[in-house]
């Protein structure tokens, strides 16, 4: 992933559904930020600890060897969602689940003219316009990465979106020119992670004829369910599969499961 560290400005914060706020980020650092074509775009953004004078331009390859280690700041993947240099805009959405996380109550809480830094971009995956039909599959973490594939489809090609959420207020406006299908699934009380809805879904659906390109990111538990399914219908070089979270893991613990996991993950490409 690249190297460089952009500084943010917050320019707006606002809740989009239950459990999604969105972000946007602008200001003279954005500028040198250079978009990347995937779909999946994603940023680490960075949590500089309290009380700790950092060098700037912040160099994190610096901090991470001079500095001790409870100065060592914390950084989270996000995706990007939306991001337009002529406007000066860069916009995430972060899921909210109350306290739990940095990131998510950060975003929840987060003013206009507070700043952040974010290291990359990174991505992967761009849904190809030549595929017959396009899965997309996934939870929260998922949505905008999907929402983001989906609008680069032309018009004339056919996705088939399988989204498990909490509830009716979780789910949100997906823009297409593509013929689209969307399967809303709702957990409920379940907790995030614990459902085998997507992996149910998946299996139910009647595979289409015809090439189909798939990408199946979010909670771990996605890589043992609805992965070995998929793969068995879909060439290797169609399929994009990542594990965005691991419930009850931190990103740092997740990053080291994912170093044990590597025969499990076809493209970790949020390391």
């Amino acid at each position: 992933m690249a190297k460089s560290v952009t500084s943010l400005a917050v320019l707006r914060s606002e809740r989009v559904s239950a459990h999604l706020q969105r972000v946007t980020f602008g200001g003279p650092g954005l500028a040198a930020f250079e978009p990347s074509p995937c779909a999946d775009s994603y940023v680490k953004l960075v949590f500089l600890a309290d009380g700790v004078e950092y060098p700037e331009p912040l160099d994190l390859d610096l901090v991470r060897t001079t500095f001790p280690a409870e100065a060592q700041p914390v950084l989270r993947t996000y995706t990007v969602r939306h991001v337009d240099l002529d406007a000066g805009e860069l916009v995430i959405d972060f899921v909210v689940h109350g306290d739990e996380g940095i990131a998510g109550p950060w975003a929840a809480r987060v003013q206009p003219g507070e700043r952040i830094h974010a290291r990359g971009p990174g991505g992967g995956y761009t849904p190809d316009p030549e595929a017959d039909v396009h899965l997309l599959v996934g939870d929260e973490s998922a949505l905008p990465a999907i929402a983001v594939s989906l609008e680069a489809l032309p018009a004339g090609a056919r996705a088939v979106v399988f989204a498990e959420v909490g509830g009716p207020d979780d789910e949100v406006a997906l823009v297409t020119k593509a013929d689209l299908d969307v399967r809303w699934l709702h957990r409920g009380d379940a907790e995030p992670g614990t459902t085998t809805l997507l992996d149910d879904a998946v299996r139910a659906w009647e595979w289409p004829e015809g090439r189909v390109q798939a990408f199946v990111h979010g909670e771990s538990a996605l890589l043992k369910t609805v992965r070995p399914y998929v793969r068995e219908r879909v060439d290797r070089r169609d399929l994009s599969v990542s594990a965005y979270w691991r419930r009850g893991v931190t990103e740092e613990g997740f990053r080291e499961w994912k170093q044990v996991q590597k025969d499990a993950v076809i493209r970790p490409e949020r390391d």
